[in-house]
């Protein structure tokens, strides 16, 4: 009987958790797969359905493989480069560094920076001409750029933007991770012979890959969302090359006010992050040392 009551008392504890992850979680995403299968209401006209017929536009629209392209080559940029500086950073701030704390505190700052108030700061440091990076490109006689506005520059740009933000982030669990492994490890090493990097490539960096594991599912899930950057900076331009999928999203949604085709965007790019997870646990996770 006790057991029964403790059994009880767990559910009546989860209740309001599970009730808001159905509500704003699940329910949702069960009604936006239902609604990409019919059409957007206009007026009076009601939605009806049209089965597939969504999917087989978003099959043939350039836009939308514009735009994920720009998200392919944005995730296969920021993720290994975030992840390899966070590391690098995490190293650098775990070892005996004067000043640590101000470095520490100075790597973590874009972090809690609002996304808006980042996105117009690097506003300030792409204008032409005026801008800090041209001002410092005119001292060696650099000629003005538009970071901005040049269909070849924008996306790089932005991409800039998102590395300098996320790789402090995730510096923050890789120092905790340094911090948990066992000196002895280290003093072993020595011990042995060992240098630093045969140290970190046979014994660090194995430790490491649960925290890798963690901030790599983190980041495909980051270089998908990304939309406060998009819409401060560019609106997606020039010419959609700066537009990533979730802002394709946003603005078939609420400024084309197409809500069926928004759905059908966004069931693939659920099925698409569905997939790159399930590939993360099971390939990646072979690689994983748990302690």
């Amino acid at each position: 009987m006790p057991r029964r009551i403790e059994w009880v008392y767990g559910w009546l504890l989860l209740t309001p958790a599970l009730f808001l992850l159905f509500a704003f979680t699940h329910v949702p995403a069960v009604k936006t797969v239902v609604d990409s299968f019919f059409s957007t209401a206009r007026g009076a006209r009601p939605s009806t359905f049209v089965g597939l017929d969504n999917y087989r536009l978003l099959m043939e629209d350039p836009v939308f493989w514009q735009v994920f392209s720009n998200n392919v080559w944005y995730a296969l940029i920021t993720i290994p480069v975030s992840i390899a500086l966070a590391i690098v950073m995490a190293l650098w701030v775990d070892g005996k560094l004067t000043g640590r704390g101000f470095v520490r505190m100075a790597y973590f700052a874009p972090t809690v920076l609002p996304l808006i108030a980042v996105a117009n700061i690097w506003m300030f440091f792409y204008t032409p001409g005026f801008g800090l990076i041209d001002q410092i490109r005119s001292l060696f006689g650099g000629a003005q750029v538009n970071w901005l506005g040049d269909p070849d520059l924008v996306l790089g740009a932005v991409i800039v933007v998102a590395i300098w933000k996320e790789a402090g982030f995730f510096m923050i669990f890789y120092l905790a991770a340094l911090q948990s492994i066992p000196p002895s490890l280290r003093e072993a090493a020595a011990i042995e012979g060992a240098s630093r990097w045969t140290f970190f490539r046979r014994v660090t960096f194995p430790l490491l890959m649960p925290t890798t594991l963690f901030v790599s599912i983190n980041a495909v899930i980051n270089s998908v969302r990304l939309v406060d950057h998009i819409f401060v900076m560019t609106e997606g331009g020039p010419d959609n090359h700066s537009s990533l999928l979730l802002f394709y999203i946003y603005e078939t949604a609420f400024k084309f006010w197409d809500t069926a085709y928004a759905a059908t965007l966004t069931v693939v790019v659920l099925a698409i992050l569905s997939v790159l997870a399930i590939g993360q646990f099971y390939l990646v996770d072979k690689k994983v040392h748990y302690r």
